[in-house]
């Protein structure tokens, strides 16, 4: 998987609370990148691979459903 990209993509429908991460930031596999609300229960995103954001794709207040792409990350 190394030189490709990965899209953290939403599960579930929800809004976006936080984004936790900007492009040209380093990630691991346990490090949140976005927190979403949905029920009324926050659900953060883990980064799920180690690499850098090279995109945010959703901001505060953006409602994704299951499969939206909301960060990319370019796995090393």
């Amino acid at each position: 998987m190394t030189g490709m990209n990965h899209a953290v993509v939403a599960e579930i429908v929800a809004s976006v609370l936080s984004v936790e991460v900007a492009v040209g930031d380093r990630v691991e596999p346990t490090d949140e990148v976005v927190l979403l609300e949905s029920m009324k229960m926050e659900i953060p995103v883990l980064a799920e691979v180690e690499g850098t954001v090279t995109e945010v794709v959703v901001g505060v207040g953006d409602v994704v459903h299951d499969g939206d792409p909301m960060v990319i990350v370019s796995v090393d």
